[in-house]
């Protein structure tokens, strides 16, 4: 297990256009330097609800930090799947699947984000509203009762309504399903596979856990065999037990 999987990590809520404006700014051809200062300029004045105003020289440092380490300095472990992500970034792809490549980079570098997904995705089965509390519950039995897992889980839910991925009830403290984003891309879907299998300390999952994860709630897309998906992205190998029985495991 590495640092990624043991740490909380988001420390500030993190909006998609924000997302955006780093992408662009990377195709842009600015280097990882310019990059920062940029953001640094731009962040200064975008509050977290999303409006405008002066922020404080202490809080957008810290989303300035998730936004590079997950699209720009990536860690060592991950920067293949980091280029690859930007290779297809730099292709024609829809808003949805634009989206699902960011979801799959921020995962990967903080696997937090994607266990709250997790979370929230199981209780949706469960019911059509959930409550804050319900779901740093079911985080404090993952990472034990740390303090700071309901302050930096409310960043995160913050952040997926930002993303109208997670809506808020009528109800104060409630949230419900939001927008279901569809991806037809095979490419990118493998990269969707890749990003969750690096929230897995050892890197594997069966097919069938994999595409039932419930931290793709968000997300409709197809299920390919294991063999196609490690066709379509060489860092992902698949290993047989059985007929039926298939393991999808990030390449060494």
């Amino acid at each position: 297990m590495s640092k990624r999987h043991d740490s909380l990590g988001i420390k500030h809520v993190i909006r998609p256009e924000w997302i955006e404006k780093t992408v662009n700014l990377w195709l842009a051809g600015f280097s990882p330097k310019e990059i920062r200062q940029e953001l640094d300029d731009y962040l200064s004045s975008r509050k977290q609800s999303g409006g405008i105003g002066i922020r404080g020289a202490q809080s957008y440092p810290k989303a300035i930090t998730i936004l590079m380490r997950s699209l720009i300095t990536p860690p060592v472990e991950l920067i293949e799947f980091s280029k690859n992500t930007k290779r297809m970034l730099k292709k024609s792809v829809t808003e949805h699947e634009r989206m699902a490549l960011y979801w799959g980079a921020i995962s990967a570098t903080y696997p937090f984000w994607f266990n709250v997904a997790r979370q929230i995705g199981r209780l949706l089965n469960l019911q059509d509203q959930i409550t804050k509390k319900q779901i740093v519950q079911r985080l404090k039995e993952q990472y034990w009762d740390r303090q700071t897992v309901s302050r930096v889980a409310r960043y995160v839910i913050r952040s997926f309504i930002a993303w109208d991925v997670l809506q808020d009830a009528a109800v104060k403290g409630c949230y419900e399903k939001g927008e279901i984003l569809s991806i037809d891309n095979m490419r990118i879907v493998s990269l969707l596979l890749e990003g969750a299998l690096h929230t897995i300390p050892d890197g594997k999952s069966s097919t069938n856990n994999l595409y039932d994860n419930p931290g793709f709630y968000m997300f409709d897309f197809p299920r390919m065999a294991g063999d196609l998906v490690a066709q379509t992205n060489p860092s992902i190998e698949v290993m047989r037990f059985g007929m039926d029985d298939e393991i999808l495991k990030l390449r060494e």
